[in-house]
């Protein structure tokens, strides 16, 4: 072969066109050539192919054996690249492809799923795949381009450095669950210092940096460490069994259980701020999943300032 350049994408849509209609003249209508333009495009394709690619007749023209044979690689060329070119415009305009989300653990209990049930009505042809880390991890593989949007917060010490882009979504109150026969458990709400001599229930390692650290600490009061529990449900059991109460962010209060009362923290609590982090080009997609995050409906009922023994229930 010697002009490789002759096998580009018009030179194979031209090559496809001719051999379906058997005609140079039909070919140069359909694409708006003139036929001396197809001739003389034919004869480089026939060139850069080392002989004749179509057979002269009286009427029309035929594929040679050569012709077959490149033909039938030229139709699975443009078909590959027609696909490519309908994944490319499903992918910008948020109709396919792959939407890799990472969010915190916490986040993953409420907002995240719901968020994630009403895009996948909305947008079928996305697939999902989600990441669970930490924030400054999710934060690093954002910027590494491993993730299309990341749910993140400004707990323990602030935003990390990194993400091009955030969307604040809700700032995530702190509330305390408590067994149900417990001497608090009928108030409205309650003061952290009423708590002060009680057991915690904790997940986090000692010596590491909580909310419920930062928490006791603006109520002047250092927690008395009690059982360490990993999982969620691990340490609503702990607070069922009455061994301890133990602090629940607003994201998660739609886990606990029905057996545990769930009262809101007054006065000084902290409250951790939670962000949509996207990269400096995000998906149509990705923009699409951050704006039913940021739909996400507080788990409190109708009064503010309480939530019912029985288990929350999110806005929709």
């Amino acid at each position: 072969m010697h002009d490789e350049n002759a096998f580009d994408t018009a030179a194979l849509r031209l090559l496809d066109e001719v051999a379906r209609n058997g005609s140079f003249t039909a070919a140069a209508e359909l694409l708006g050539y003139t036929q001396s333009a197809v001739s003389r495009r034919v004869a480089a394709l026939e060139r850069a192919a080392g002989g004749p690619l179509f057979e002269r007749l009286a009427r029309g023209v035929r594929l040679t054996p050569a012709g077959a044979a490149l033909h039938r690689h030229a139709v699975a060329v443009l078909d590959r690249l027609d696909r490519a070119g309908e994944e490319l415009a499903a992918i910008h305009g948020g109709r396919g492809g792959t939407l890799r989300v990472g969010a915190f653990a916490t986040a993953n209990v409420d907002l995240v799923p719901r968020a994630l049930k009403r895009f996948a009505a909305r947008r079928p042809g996305v697939e999902l795949r989600l990441t669970e880390g930490l924030t400054a991890r999710l934060t690093d593989r954002l910027r590494e381009g491993a993730l299309d949007v990341a749910v993140i917060s400004d707990y323990p010490t602030g935003l990390p450095a990194g993400p091009p882009h955030t969307v604040p979504l809700l700032e995530d109150r702190l509330f305390v669950a408590l067994p149900a026969g417990h001497r608090l458990a009928g108030d409205d709400d309650v003061d952290l210092r009423d708590l002060a001599g009680e057991s915690w229930i904790e997940a986090a390692p000692r010596g590491q940096p909580t909310l419920l650290v930062t928490a006791c600490a603006a109520a002047g009061f250092t927690p008395r460490s009690g059982l360490r529990v990993a999982e969620w449900m691990g340490k609503f059991a702990f607070v069922a069994a009455g061994l301890g109460v133990t602090l629940v962010p607003e994201l998660a209060a739609r886990a606990v259980p029905a057996d545990l009362v769930l009262r809101p923290l007054r006065g000084t609590a902290p409250v951790r701020k939670v962000y949509a982090a996207l990269p400096g080009e995000p998906l149509p997609a990705a923009l699409e999943l951050v704006e039913l995050l940021g739909q996400w409906e507080t788990c409190t009922t109708a009064s503010p300032t309480s939530v019912t023994p029985s288990p929350p229930v999110c806005g929709t």
